[in-house]
């Protein structure tokens, strides 16, 4: 029975995994963000970057797996930016940078790539890898300069990449998407059910090997 691991501490990912039917086993990585960009270099396209920040997540944590998990797992790492105005940006780093971001963005369109890479793990070694970039369009809202503040308030903004959600508070406050909304939270489910199938793993049989129970998925936990 595959085990499915999620390098990622984001609760909106296992959200997403568990709403689907799949409740991951969760096990962070602990990846230097910026050394990895840096080590990339200068100029290098968005979708380049979040590949690149989903695999050392992904590498990192089925180097650190239980040799018991180790044994049948799939291993998912994720990352994403949102590239906007010109810039790939990440999670604000404070809250006025928080409030600028969203004064920019306020009554304008942001692409949110997202990287994804999958390593299939046997008998305690990767036998196979592969990445995916997704790209969605964000239609932002216009918020007011109170609103902007109550949402800078909540601390939510300085949690995730380009300072916004999609499934929390920051809802309220876009328009719309043009692509696959779950990428925008953080884990593109067509882009990982591609990745699983070349892979030679199916969504049915994950769904067998790691059921959300039955009242976890009541509560649509």
């Amino acid at each position: 029975m595959t085990r499915l691991v999620l390098g990622s501490a984001s609760p909106g990912r296992r959200s997403v995994l568990r709403q689907a039917g799949i409740d991951p086993l969760v096990v962070v990585s602990d990846v230097d963000e910026d050394a990895v960009i840096a080590d990339l270099g200068a100029h290098r396209a968005p979708d380049e970057i979040t590949c690149a920040l989903a695999a050392a997540k992904a590498e990192h944590v089925a180097g650190a797996l239980d040799p018991a998990v180790a044994r049948d797992a799939v291993v998912i790492g994720c990352d994403s930016m949102l590239f906007h105005d010109g810039e790939l940006r990440g999670k604000p780093a404070t809250e006025q940078a928080a409030r600028e971001m969203w004064r920019r963005m306020r009554g304008t369109t942001g692409h949110l790539h997202t990287g994804h890479c999958l390593l299939r793990v046997r008998d305690n070694r990767v036998v196979h890898r592969a990445v995916a970039a997704t790209v969605t369009a964000v239609r932002f809202g216009t918020p007011s300069d109170d609103e902007i503040d109550a949402y800078v308030a909540s601390g939510e903004p300085l949690r995730v990449a380009g300072g916004f959600t999609l499934d929390g508070l920051g809802g309220w406050f876009v328009d719309g998407v043009d692509g696959d909304p779950s990428a925008v939270i953080g884990i593109g489910l067509p882009a990982i059910r591609g990745l699983l199938h070349a892979a030679g793993l199916s969504v049915p049989a994950l769904w067998a090997a790691n059921p959300v129970s039955g009242k976890a998925a009541a509560r649509g936990q």
